[in-house]
């Protein structure tokens, strides 16, 4: 079944290679940020009604999140592919995020031209704001949006073929510091600087890298240090995430964050609040059986594809969660040179050109098989069930 499954769905891709592309650049060049994406939720449910699937938008409560179904006509699970659109602030789409929705979305529209009377349900799953702690995965799946779903799949572009990493869990917090307004020159004696606070607090955190797990990352930014050079601010305020390999740890740090930042205020007597600007993201399970077959099918269209890489570098994604709650991959698909770094202009670039899509094409394929062979072939669902299940034990 696998041979002729591959050679049928890499059919039905190449024909929807030209659809794949114009959706693909159309979201890249109107980059939109986390819970704006109307403009991508357009052309991939358009794609997807016009391709025979039953949409529905908005879902969830989130405004741009959508699920599009294709019903078979036999009982069978409930596989999803996943498609994320949103773009960074001031670098656009440097996550490559227009590949995985354009391909994600061709990947389901293959396994349904390739399987017509497939059993089961294909699902096409939009989650926006995945960036800059968005949480639309959590927020969807907290709305019960995935309760029918038995196993969720998606890729995502970089600088190599990976079958999986692992992925960081994350918290997003905001420190804000309130001190006391004054003239900066005429009296400075009478305010509390807020922005000194938070200066302080962000010496604190360089302070503490040395003593932190070689896996916890601690960075953030400035997004409010006053307004006049002239007035003391009363109000300030740090953007950050605290990452490690497990929520636990993640936690634990944020504890120290807090200790941080009151002791931050107690030198400047200000005062300090900690809040969270989003859901925790859990960090990532791949599911290994379902990876594997991944890895097959596109090392045999010609992708030098590496396996999982417990050790490399990692960043944070709210498919951490889904990988929780049921059978999850997210292999890396390489669109530019090894060593270009994600979330950059130089990737954003890449992920506009023909190599890009020549990737994507082959990532799809690799999806349209996982997918085509969870609906038809009983025994691989059961093993990833088993092998979710076993590391959940």
């Amino acid at each position: 079944m696998k041979t002729t499954s591959v050679k049928a769905l890499s059919a039905e891709l190449a024909a929807l290679r030209p659809r794949m592309d114009a959706v693909s650049l159309s979201i890249h060049t109107h980059p939109e940020l986390k819970f704006a994406e109307f403009h991508a939720q357009q052309v991939l449910t358009r794609w997807l009604a016009e391709a025979g699937f039953t949409v529905t938008a908005p879902v969830g409560g989130l405004d741009t999140a959508f699920v599009a179904v294709h019903e078979g006509g036999r009982p069978g699970p409930c596989v999803a592919v996943l498609a994320e659109y949103d773009a960074l602030p001031g670098v656009g789409h440097g996550c490559g995020h227009n590949l995985i929705a354009a391909g994600g979305v061709a990947a389901a529209i293959a396994v349904v031209g390739a399987l017509p009377e497939h059993p089961g349900t294909v699902a096409v799953i939009g989650t926006p704001g995945e960036e800059m702690g968005g949480a639309g995965k959590v927020r969807l799946a907290d709305a019960g949006v995935f309760d029918r779903v038995e196993a969720a799949l998606m890729f995502h572009p970089g600088d190599r073929w990976l079958s999986g990493r692992p992925g960081l869990a994350a918290a997003h917090l905001r420190v804000a510091f309130t001190g006391v307004g004054a003239h900066a020159s005429v009296s400075p004696w009478q305010g509390r600087s807020a922005l000194a606070a938070a200066q302080l607090f962000l010496n604190a955190l360089d302070s503490m890298r040395q003593f932190v797990p070689p896996s916890a990352r601690l960075h953030g930014i400035v997004v409010d240090g006053g307004q006049a050079p002239n007035v003391v601010p009363a109000q300030a305020a740090v953007d950050l995430y605290v990452r490690d390999r497990t929520a636990a740890s993640a936690a634990a740090l944020v504890e120290r964050v807090r200790a941080a930042a009151a002791g931050a205020a107690l030198a400047t007597q200000t005062q300090a609040e900690v809040s969270e600007t989003g859901p925790l993201y859990a960090e990532r399970r791949n599911n290994a059986v379902l990876a594997e077959r991944f890895g097959e099918t596109v090392r045999a269209l010609g992708a030098d594809i590496g396996p999982y890489d417990p050790d490399g570098p990692a960043g944070s994604s709210d498919i951490g969660n889904l990988s929780q709650l049921m059978p999850v991959i997210h292999p890396y698909v390489q669109i530019a040179d090894a060593g270009t770094p994600a979330h950059s202009e130089a990737m954003r670039e890449a992920a506009a050109t023909p190599l890009a899509h020549d990737r994507t094409q082959v990532a799809a394929t690799g999806l349209a098989e996982v997918v085509a062979a969870l609906l038809t072939v009983p025994e691989l669902l059961a093993a990833a069930r088993a092998e979710f299940e076993g590391a959940a034990g």
